[in-house]
């Protein structure tokens, strides 16, 4: 079954991923269908909608902030796969989504895992999911033509990263530092060694994310990696827009910087 992650993948050549992370429901379902569109014209290559959580373990107080924002609305995860539907209409952009294992085993796998591919999702990435239980989830997702993209992190063990490889079926997803996500964090030498190692000990092709949040960031972390995540970064020019429709803007600007510095 076709994939629009894999195929992009496939055929990507040289060319470095921009990867922008929206909260659905944040400020409102409206405007992320907006976020996404924008991301799109920036020249987004996928786009992560992440599905609000009350205890979100990989989220910083940015990503944490919108998806109690999203829930204190009453979000329901109907509304979020209607969105994507929606999004479905006019687009063809490769859509992921970020959500915690919780929630999902409440749906149910199966019931789940099917309809996020029926009404357009390309892959899931669940932080919570230890790659070693994640065989069932696996098999569904293989049947319905869903990628499953693993984390791997400064402290991964080369026999993990392995074991993370092999499983994956889309991309690698690098967290650049120990901790949360948020923006503005602080890159070392050892962050470029890390990712230099991924990339002579991956064979899938691997993003970096948490804290990305300039060009510079963006240009340096994909050094050795192929493409990077922005989330917090975007949350924080969303809650400092004067309105929410100036931040569709600025969110089109800033991914066009970002873009730039990738091409």
């Amino acid at each position: 079954m076709q994939n629009r992650i894999t195929t992009y993948l496939n055929s990507l050549g040289n060319k470095k991923l921009l990867i922008p992370f929206f909260t659905a429901g944040f400020p409102s379902l409206k405007y992320t269908y907006e976020y996404i569109k924008a991301a799109e014209s920036a020249g987004a290559d996928f786009v992560e909608i992440g599905i609000p959580f009350s205890d979100p373990l990989a989220d910083g107080p940015e990503i944490q902030f919108s998806s109690k924002t999203a829930l204190d609305k009453n979000l329901k995860l109907k509304d979020i796969w209607k969105l994507v539907e929606k999004v479905r209409k006019h687009s063809d952009i490769p859509l992921l989504f970020m959500n915690y294992v919780n929630p999902l085993i409440a749906v149910g796998e199966e019931k789940f895992i099917t309809k996020t591919a029926e009404v357009g999702i390309d892959g899931l990435i669940i932080p919570d999911l230890p790659v070693e239980e994640s065989a069932t989830m696996q098999l569904i997702a293989d049947k319905v033509g869903l990628s499953m993209t693993f984390l791997v992190s400064p402290t991964s063990t080369e026999k993990r990263i392995q074991m993370i490889d092999k499983a994956t079926t889309g991309f690698v997803y690098a967290v650049t530092v120990a901790g949360v996500t948020g923006a503005n964090k602080k890159f070392s030498n050892s962050t470029d060694d890390y990712l230099h190692t991924l990339r002579k000990e991956l064979n899938h092709k691997f993003v970096a994310g948490f804290g990305v949040s300039s060009s510079k960031d963006a240009k340096r972390l994909t050094k050795y990696s192929d493409g990077v995540v922005i989330g917090s970064k975007l949350i924080q020019i969303i809650r400092e827009a004067k309105t929410e429709k100036s931040s569709v803007l600025k969110i089109e600007k800033f991914l066009k910087d970002i873009r730039k510095t990738l091409s």
